[in-house]
């Protein structure tokens, strides 16, 4: 059908619930740029700016049937992508103070060298759930975590789609999280006692 183009975004969303692609595919064309350059110059990260963007288009797919007909789609995507930064934001922000409580001592008492320990286990177990993923799921992984290849030059270099190495990468961090958050948030409460 060539009149995506012409298309409303109701017509898109209705079309994107019959889990018509092309329809999806004209508004990802649509407003992937606008809702990039905002996430960006909130982020001023371009890769991180990207995966919000890809991780918003990618649940939007995956809600396809419960897309609501609004006539104000473009609101709720601006809203949506807001919101994802600001957790990103919020993430980063409780990252950092654990990081830094990690390095400092509140009471002065504690030793540096404690810390450094402390932080050289956190890494041993990342890097044990790391080496624990799938094979190719790993290889993506490292490539664009420790190597920083951008994911164009990671799916040239393995054969793969920009897609499926975003699939991989974000694969490894749901997997990464789930299997980490417990283990962080004990080693906190040890931290912290």
């Amino acid at each position: 059908m060539a009149g995506y183009g012409s298309m409303n975004d109701l017509e898109l969303i209705a079309l994107t619930g019959c889990d018509d692609q092309q329809a999806f595919a004209e508004l990802y064309a649509r407003y992937f740029d606008a809702l990039y350059l905002h996430a960006c110059q909130r982020l001023r990260d371009k890769a991180e700016a990207k995966d919000l963007v890809q991780e918003l288009f990618s649940h939007l797919w995956s809600q396809r049937h419960a897309l609501s007909t609004t006539e104000h789609f473009s609101s709720y995507l601006y809203k949506a992508i807001r919101n994802r930064v600001l957790n990103l934001l919020a993430h980063k922000a409780v990252e950092a103070k654990f990081l830094v409580n990690l390095q400092y001592t509140g009471n002065g008492t504690e030793a540096v060298t404690d810390h450094l320990a402390r932080e050289h286990q956190l890494a041993r177990v990342v890097e044990q759930e790391i080496q624990s993923l799938p094979p190719r799921m790993r290889q993506v992984f490292e490539l664009s975590r420790k190597q920083h290849m951008p994911y164009k030059e990671i799916g040239m270099l393995l054969n793969l789609s920009e897609q499926s190495v975003r699939s991989h990468i974000k694969g490894a961090l749901k997997l990464l999280r789930t299997r980490l958050g417990l283990w962080l948030y004990l080693a906190m409460l040890l931290w912290l006692s």
